[in-house]
């Protein structure tokens, strides 16, 4: 099985996908993915090293009060930006666990108790999300624009957001670290 093929047979549920260096702008650049869903239906992730980079409604969440510190805001995609989604690092009734040690979803008791529990749980709050068609991703896949690797927590909950990409890379070794350290800004180099 060539490595192509085998990175391939891993476009599953609680993949990173890695954006390849050919995306060179818009919210994919330099953007991991944590695949949620993955069938013959299409595909549906979550970015998880975005920071929003919009105002977001009063109504929505006062930041102000909330009282657990493991909770960050991020932009998960493109589609839907005015949706939120939760990813949590407990296993719940209410939750779709997609990789040991994160789960996606949860009823609202659940996301009210652990964004006011001093001690809660490590929660990302993703504002939109990103779909694939039928096809679509194993196409972008095989045309070069995602590496893909095994989801991790550390990733997820642990690593800062300015770090994800590199560090992926980093550990997937070989060519992948040598592009992780491509700087951002070609001119400065």
């Amino acid at each position: 099985m060539t490595d192509k093929a085998k990175e391939y047979s891993q476009l599953t549920k609680g993949t990173f996908l890695i954006s390849s260096p050919e995306i060179e702008s818009g919210i994919f650049y330099r953007s991991v993915i944590l695949l949620c869903e993955h069938n013959l239906s299409g595909s549906l992730g979550l970015i998880i090293n975005k920071d929003i980079d919009f105002e977001l409604g009063e109504n929505i969440i006062e930041l102000e009060d909330l009282s657990n510190p493991n909770v960050e805001l991020r932009a998960g995609g493109p589609v839907q930006m005015n949706q939120m989604l939760v990813l949590h690092d407990r296993e719940e009734e209410q939750s779709n666990s997609i990789i040991k040690g994160v789960s996606l979803g949860g009823d609202l008791e659940f996301l009210q108790e652990g964004l006011l529990d001093p001690e809660g749980p490590k929660i990302r709050l993703l504002f939109g999300y990103s779909t694939w068609a039928a096809g679509q991703l194993e196409k972008e896949f095989l045309n070069g624009m995602w590496f893909v690797c095994k989801g991790s927590e550390k990733y997820v909950f642990e690593t800062s957001v300015d770090s994800v990409w590199r560090e992926i890379l980093k550990e997937m070794g070989g060519r992948y670290a040598s592009l992780s350290m491509i700087p951002e800004d070609l001119s400065l180099n």
